[in-house]
């Protein structure tokens, strides 16, 4: 094969010369190479694949007398060419380096594919038939390589890289043992083992808060289902508004596939295509809480593919696939169990009431695991009287309420009153209502929302978060170890029907007199009550607004002037700010996210300029505008937070005019290549953090003017190349992290400089070489890295009394699920 192909590339010149160049190369490096021979195979025979349209496309720039129409793809082919030699150097014991060089290898192939996707097709001038016969080949050509790496080792089905997008839709831990699912696992179990392909879709249905979410997570971590499905198991959160094109997103992402579909059938087609690849391994798909009417999502993710199961939850039953299987509430033993493992200590000390007693608060709460993990958490170390008090509660709403569901919202009502000794931990929760069902929220939003309006310091904030989760209002979910030291990486989920309870609280009242307005606008069904008037007056202080992939953002008005906190959330990708928001003078923090599949394109931006009380912002997947710092002069801000946006030209050289920032957060924004210097103009600034922008390559010479900054983080800026040596006059820096920056060969002699740096985190940092002065760190207690980095840093302990070198062990942390 690769004999006729050099003489046929031999014969010919200019694209078909470099081709054959490039095939020459790869074949070369995959023969000497092992770590990259997969990658590199797969690559081969893509290319091979399209040489006989490399042939014609050649012929026909001769024939019309056009040989520089594609210089772009022999320009790639000769980029790659270059890379794949580079990839001949590196050791094959580096492993280091691999996920960087297979990452490089994966960007070449999307440039090529966007080449041949856009711009080939308008040089391609034979018959449209056949050159739209040709552009689908390629295209389908070079998807293989995309379902290929991953499946061939490039990066695993289940795990976790450094991208960050690991176990987008791997499926939750569990927190406690199951109590009282026994029997349904056991007969969901035989369902998932046996061979049936009529039974394709199997259903679980029961009310909110019986466990189906637990139940669907005992059986992804089962040891017999784990054994048959393996790394084939994914776990898809769909929710009451779902979007198809982010569940496939999603999945695309967990097997690091790369995405860019051009509709939703292309993006279902993709999908069958992906998971194909997959076998013939079985697959498990689990489609968590669907909501009725969304059956035909589970029927468009139907594929005819073997061995291949969807099991979805939800509270409503679906008669198209087959009889359910109704989930049931506990009986009273597993009842009893679980209320008991979570209410009283083990130590045995604190306070235990008559069996009596426990037996009618267990059976208030009707068998609803929800409910006996809220109470029970909530009663936990209480007073006599208040178990008295909490069962006439509970007891009054089983008398008067004959609905499953508004009985269990009374029941957990309860347990939300009894924060009463903690009001500030019982506003904190009502704030929850302020996004969207089964979406993650940063633990910093909120706490930035608590501080600025309940006046909390930070580590008051911080305590309300611990003591709703000790409660079970809340989950936390952390996504680093460190999670404790940087709050920024602990996520946090809840369920719907707590999610709709603090809703429910915050509602009471007339519209314009509530603390908390939450508006939920499904299409462009405005409520009437707003949609009735012209201008509508409101005092609420927190404002949060949903609004689906069908809202058109034909906003009415709303006089607002009491708002302090304003939450944003979308699925569009154009979005225009509400002109009611300029009214807002006392708005301080302004939280704008978009869960939608695309970067939203934001209209009516400048409005954020004229909000001179702000003081926090959080952006996440919308495209900043290129005046964002250069021209928004915001007085008071304090903090920036951009998450998955697209920087483009925003971060320009331009000054920057924001005299009392004091945090900016960077993260996961792929096209931030460089920090403009006027960053380095905010003198106040005492955290900055640029995590996961994998083309940031190198830090402004003058970060030295950064006076007061205590924290830099770096994590997983891996084109980072090197720290500037002004780095020694950061003399405030107490926290340096620098964690998969794989590309760091070395730290500047200055680092010995930190003299009031005390934690310092290398995982992943092997190839970066330690200075000898180092020595000089004495104040630094702790070193956190991967054990080849930590064993390079014992070398250096006799000089260091007050060091701690810890050896960081990686965790599956399912982050962005």
């Amino acid at each position: 094969m690769a004999a006729s192909l050099f003489a046929s590339a031999a014969a010919g010149v200019g694209v078909e010369t470099v081709f054959g160049s490039f095939m020459k190369v790869i074949i070369e490096v995959s023969r000497s190479n092992a770590m990259f021979a997969p990658t590199l195979k797969l690559l081969e025979d893509t290319m091979e694949s399209i040489r006989p349209s490399i042939n014609r496309i050649e012929t026909l720039n001769r024939q019309f007398d056009r040989p520089d129409e594609i210089k772009g793809l022999q320009e790639l082919m000769k980029k790659g060419e270059d890379l794949v030699r580079k990839c001949s150097k590196i050791h094959r014991y580096n492993y280091v380096k691999k996920p960087l060089y297979t990452r490089k290898l994966v960007e070449l192939d999307e440039s090529i594919r966007r080449y041949i996707n856009t711009i080939l097709p308008l040089y391609l001038t034979s018959d449209v038939k056949e050159t739209l016969y040709e552009i689908e080949l390629l295209s389908t050509q070079i998807r293989k390589l995309d379902i290929g790496a991953s499946s061939a080792g490039v990066s695993g089905g289940g795990g976790s890289n450094k991208s960050g997008f690991a176990g987008v839709c791997s499926p939750p831990g569990l927190k406690v043992v199951p109590v009282g699912l026994e029997i349904a696992l056991q007969d969901l179990k035989e369902k998932l083992l046996k061979d049936d392909e009529v039974s394709q879709v199997i259903a679980v249905s029961a009310p909110g808060g019986c466990g189906k979410t637990t139940l669907a997570t005992a059986l992804c971590q089962d040891a017999n289902v784990k054994g048959k499905y393996r790394s084939n198991i994914f776990f898809v959160t769909v929710s009451k508004s779902p979007n198809m094109m982010v569940i496939v997103e999603r999945l695309f992402q967990h097997m690091h596939s790369n995405t860019g579909f051009l509709s939703e059938e292309d993006a279902v087609h993709r999908l069958e295509n992906l998971l194909r690849s997959r076998g013939p391994e079985p697959i498990l798909l689990v489609l968590d809480d669907v909501w009725s009417g969304a059956e035909s999502l589970v029927e468009k993710l139907k594929f005819p593919i073997t061995d291949y199961k969807i099991l979805v939850t939800s509270r409503f039953e679906f008669p198209r696939f087959g009889p359910s299987y109704k989930l049931k509430t506990l009986n009273n033993a597993d009842a009893m169990t679980l209320f008991c493992q979570l209410a009283f200590l083990r130590d045995g000390n604190s306070y235990r009431p008559d069996q009596d007693v426990v037996n009618k608060m267990v059976e208030v709460c009707k068998g609803f695991p929800l409910a006996i993990s809220v109470v029970g958490k909530s009663l936990c170390g209480k007073s006599a009287a208040e178990w008295s008090k909490r069962i006439k509660e509970c007891s009054k709403a089983s008398s008067i309420l004959s609905n499953f569901e508004f009985e269990l919202l009374h029941c957990l009502q309860s347990s939300v009153d009894a924060l009463k000794n903690n009001t500030s931990a019982k506003e904190c929760y009502m704030d929850l209502g302020s996004f969207p069902e089964d979406q993650k929220i940063p633990a910093s939003t909120l706490t930035d929302m608590w501080m600025e309006w309940h006046k909390l310091e930070e580590d008051e904030a911080i305590a309300n978060l611990y003591e709703l989760s000790e409660r079970n209002l809340i989950d936390l979910v952390f996504t680093r170890k460190d999670a404790s030291e940087d709050y920024g990486s602990i996520n946090v989920l809840q369920h719907d029907l707590l999610r709709e309870l603090a809703i429910i609280q915050s509602s009471s009242g007339s519209i314009e007199h509530r603390k908390r307005l939450f508006l939920d606008i499904s299409g462009n069904n405005i409520p009437e009550w707003w949609a009735e008037q012209r201008q509508q007056f409101i005092r609420a202080n927190l404002l949060s607004i949903c609004t689906d992939n069908m809202f058109s953002s034909n906003w009415c008005s709303i006089e607002a002037p009491e708002v302090e906190v304003l939450v944003l959330n979308f699925q569009t990708k154009n979005y225009t700010l509400p002109r009611f928001m300029r009214g807002m003078d006392k708005l301080k923090v302004l939280v704008v996210t978009n869960y939608g599949f695309f970067h939203a394109e934001l209209s009516n931006f400048q409005l954020v300029g004229s909000l001179s009380n702000l003081k926090r912002i959080r952006l996440e997947k919308v495209s900043i505008p290129s005046f964002f710092l250069a021209s928004v002069q915001l007085e008071k801000l304090e903090k920036i937070s951009l998450v998955m946006c697209s920087i483009g030209q925003a971060l320009s050289d331009s000054a920057i005019h924001l005299p009392n920032v004091v945090e900016i957060n960077i993260d996961y924004c792929n096209d931030l290549v460089e920090l403009p210097n006027g960053i380095c103009d905010l003198v106040r600034l005492k955290k900055l953090s640029i995590t996961n922008c994998h083309k940031l390559s190198a830090l402004p010479e003058d970060l030295g003017n950064l006076v007061n900054l205590e924290v830099l983080r770096l994590k997983s800026c891996i084109e980072m190349l090197e720290l500037p040596d002004t780095i020694g006059r950061l003399h405030k820096l107490r926290i340096l992290d620098i964690s998969e920056c794989l590309s760091l060969t070395k730290l500047p002699e200055q680092i010995s400089e930190l003299n009031s740096l005390r934690k310092l985190y290398m995982i992943d940092c092997s190839s970066c070489e330690l200075p000898w002065s180092v020595v000089n760190l004495v104040h630094l207690m702790e070193v956190i890295g991967d054990e080849e980095t930590a064993n390079s840093w014992k070398a250096f302990e006799p000089f260091l009394p007050n060091l701690a070198i810890t050896v960081y062990k990686d965790v599956n942390l399912n982050w962005l699920r």
